[in-house]
C-alpha cells in the first residue's frame, strides 16, 4: 500500500482538508468522525520541509542555512512563514513583516529561483500592499 502524506489544504479551492477515518495497519481496526489534523497540518510541502531541516538543524539557524543553502534573513523569514501557517504570528510589528518579505525575494533572486522581472514584480506588490495598511 503506497502511504501519502497529510494534505492540510484542497488542491482545487484551498480550504482547510479534515481527517475523517484513522485505521490500525496491523488490525484493521478503524474510527471515523471528524479530526482536528492540528497545525502542522496548515503548512504546504515547502513549509514541512522547512520544518523538517529545521528539526533536523535542532534550531541551530547556521545549521538550516547550509543544509538548504539559504542566507540567515532567508531561514528567519521562512521560520516566521511556518509560524504564521500555523496560526502563532501577531507578534511581529507590519514593517519588520514586509522587510522579511523583501529579504526573502531578494535571496530568491541571487541564488536563481526567480527572475529579476518576477522580484521586481513582488516587491512592488509588496509596496502596495503597504500602501493598503
Amino acid at each position: 500500500m503506497i502511504q501519502a502524506r497529510l494534505v492540510g489544504s484542497c488542491p482545487a479551492c484551498s480550504a482547510a482538508m479534515r481527517v475523517r477515518r484513522l485505521e490500525c495497519p496491523r488490525c484493521g481496526v478503524a474510527v471515523e468522525g471528524v479530526f482536528d489534523a492540528g497545525p502542522l497540518a496548515r503548512l504546504n510541502a515547502e513549509q514541512l520541509a522547512f520544518v523538517e531541516a529545521f528539526l533536523r538543524a535542532r534550531g541551530k539557524i547556521k545549521d538550516v542555512e547550509e543544509d538548504l543553502g539559504i542566507s540567515y534573513p532567508t531561514v528567519v523569514s521562512r521560520l516566521n512563514d511556518v509560524v504564521d501557517a500555523m496560526g502563532f504570528g501577531g507578534d511581529e510589528p507590519p514593517h519588520e513583516d514586509a522587510a522579511h518579505a523583501r529579504q526573502h525575494i531578494l535571496d530568491d533572486l541571487a541564488a536563481g529561483r526567480i527572475s529579476a522581472d518576477e522580484a521586481s514584480r513582488q516587491i512592488r506588490a509588496l509596496a502596495t500592499e503597504d500602501d493598503d495598511e
